[in-house]
């Protein structure tokens, strides 16, 4: 068996350079959906676009975690404490994706199947508690490999020790594949369950629904569709290590050009996915987006005159300007006698 070759400077550059400009884009991208979200009081009103702009949040950390460490990785070696505080919000925040799909299908399938029931169940302050609890169900697959990292923990072990900052040269007892593989398919097996199940019910609702609210039935049909879809992207960081193994074995000479090919397609691309699913489908998002690009593109004098403010008074429209108010009326008689 060939040996491992090593990437040159040039390569690692050029690595480096694309996936720092790829994540630079998406978090542009990403961005001006967070920034959207929190000027729109309309929207952090909405427990559907709290749970879109969380997912946003999380791609955001995930995205910015892993570019980093791999420039890490190429520059200089972690200790091991930071290194596993680094690879557990890694981990808890590729769980949240799928979960957070799932609890959005949820709330496309009340709104849609239990209408009445929609207001009263999904309130805002039970979306935060719910993404709290999405933190907590992904802390636990990071958790349990820290614990049985320490029930592993030989004697002479050092928390300062230099490491390659990499999760399988980290976790690599057969306890921490045994526990992997039991989470992996625990999370997969409750999101697709609820993806399907939701899909289905809305579509007999869609299929029993009257005309008007026929339209409202297909878009969430659709929508939860598109979860299964980004579902399905979320699966290749699972799917990643069956097809990479047998690569690296078979050609281990480009051990570095396989794993960052898996990075770009498993950690980079997916992110990308979250906007153009829900926010440029969105019509309110869309719409935001166009005001705000025409905005920057027109300077901010004709940003500020595309929206008044509150308690700003609109001027009369042209050919009413015959019409005045009866305080404006009162004061022409004054001035007049």
């Amino acid at each position: 068996m060939n040996a491992t070759r090593l990437d040159t400077l040039k390569e690692a550059f050029i690595k480096n350079f694309i996936s720092v400009f790829l994540s630079v884009i998406i978090n542009l991208v990403n961005g001006s959906f967070v920034y959207i979200y929190f000027r729109s009081q309309e929207f952090q009103r909405d427990p559907r676009y709290v749970l879109f702009i969380h997912l946003v949040l999380n791609d955001m950390v995930l995205l910015s975690l892993s570019t980093a460490l791999q420039i890490i990785t190429y520059t200089f070696r972690l200790t091991l404490a930071p290194c596993c505080v680094l690879i557990i919000i890694l981990l808890t925040t590729n769980k949240n994706s799928p979960v957070n799909l799932a609890c959005m299908a949820v709330e496309r399938y009340i709104a849609v199947c239990w209408p009445l029931h929609h207001p009263q169940l999904c309130t805002v302050g039970r979306t935060y508690c719910l993404i709290g609890l999405i933190w907590g169900v992904s802390f636990l697959p990071g958790l349990s490999n820290l614990v049985i990292l320490l029930l592993n923990w030989p004697a002479s072990g050092s928390w300062f020790s230099v490491v390659t900052c990499y999760t399988n040269r980290i976790f690599n007892t057969p306890q921490h594949q045994t526990s992997e593989l039991f989470m992996e398919v625990f999370f997969l097996s409750v999101v697709s369950v609820t993806l399907a199940a939701t899909y289905l019910r809305v579509l007999f609702a869609a299929s029993a629904a009257s005309a008007s609210s026929r339209a409202s039935a297909r878009k969430a049909r659709n929508t939860i569709l598109l979860h299964g879809v980004q579902l399905l992207f979320c699966m290749l960081t699972y799917v990643a290590p069956f097809v990479c193994v047998p690569l690296i074995r078979a050609m281990p000479r480009q051990l570095t050009v396989i794993l960052f090919t898996s990075f770009i397609l498993v950690n980079i691309l997916p992110r990308l996915l979250s906007p153009l699913i829900y926010g440029v489908r969105d019509q309110k998002f869309r719409t935001q987006l166009r005001l705000l690009f025409s905005c920057r593109s027109s300077g901010p004098g004709e940003g500020e005159r595309l929206k008044p403010t509150a308690g700003e008074r609109v001027g009369p429209v042209e050919g009413n300007r015959g019409t005045a108010t009866a305080g404006e009326r009162g004061s022409s008689k004054k001035i007049k006698s």
